[in-house]
């Protein structure tokens, strides 16, 4: 099977401020449960509720500065590095620095609102 995608389809985002989620493999865009892949551009302040996802999360930062933090530290993810959160690890992302960020993450399996177990 070839699937060609044409557009991703935006979806909404958790946060204290909008960002902006195109969703290009997935559960809604291409009906894909094994893999999602998303490109994601938050703007500076953004911060999202800390979660315990069931998958794991690849992301690669292609400008500004992302913040992951874990519940024994946290990490600065500069364009051009790549971060992997395990399932089953309590994470937060963030982009603090004033330019937000833009990356892709990649979850395996693909992200569903049923297995990210965001915090109350």
């Amino acid at each position: 099977m070839i699937e060609k995608i044409t557009k991703p389809s935006v979806i909404e985002s958790e946060g204290n401020k909008p960002k902006m989620i195109e969703e290009y493999f997935g559960r809604i865009n291409s009906q894909t449960k094994e893999v999602s892949i998303a490109k994601m551009k938050s703007p500076g302040g953004w911060t999202e509720p800390g979660q315990t996802p069931e998958f794991n999360e690849y992301t690669i930062v292609l400008s500004g500065r992302l913040s992951v933090k874990t519940k024994e530290k946290r990490i600065e993810v500069d364009a051009g590095e790549a971060i992997l959160v395990s399932a089953g690890e309590w994470v937060q992302y963030s982009t603090p620095d004033s330019g937000g960020a833009e990356y892709i993450a990649v979850c395996l399996p693909a992200f569903s609102p049923e297995t990210v177990h965001r915090d109350e």
